[in-house]
């Protein structure tokens, strides 16, 4: 079963008892469809980036959080109730394909690049003769006063 991400995104006055109940409710979900709930992430109180339009207003905060499971690939069409949840500004369900941690995530090709954007380049001290020329080039005549 390959694991996904659930993000629900709350309207910012909605109670902790009713987003708990929802969140209890897409786990227990889940669990009917043998999938299994691996973590349970709160973000909190978010800003968005623009308000988005409900019925009862347009919302500028929400309450994020993050479901993390391994389903079935059915669990897409099965949520699609959450539409219809009042208590929702948008939700979004994410597959994790193919993920690798810490060094995995970079190969040995990889690696060298990275190595290489380490090493900064500076100048050194002897390269900045060309700065004592401007001098001759901006003298004033001061005999024309």
């Amino acid at each position: 079963m390959p694991l996904y991400d659930c993000m629900l995104l709350f309207k910012p006055h909605i109670q902790k008892k009713d987003l708990l109940d929802l969140v209890t409710r897409v786990g227990k979900h889940v669990c009917r469809r043998n999938g299994v709930v691996t973590g349970v992430k709160s973000f909190g109180e978010v800003q968005l980036g623009y308000g988005i339009k409900k019925l009862d207003g347009r919302h500028f905060k929400g309450y994020l959080m993050q479901l993390s499971m391994m389903a079935t690939p059915e669990i897409n069409k099965e949520l699609h109730y959450l539409n219809k949840e009042d208590r929702l500004l948008r939700w979004l369900l994410v597959k994790q394909r193919d993920f690798r941690f810490g060094n995995e995530f970079f190969s040995e090709q990889g690696a060298l690049e990275l190595s290489n954007l380490s090493q900064i380049r500076r100048p050194d001290d002897d390269e900045d003769d060309d700065d004592d020329d401007d001098e001759d080039e901006y003298e004033v005549d001061e005999e024309t006063k």
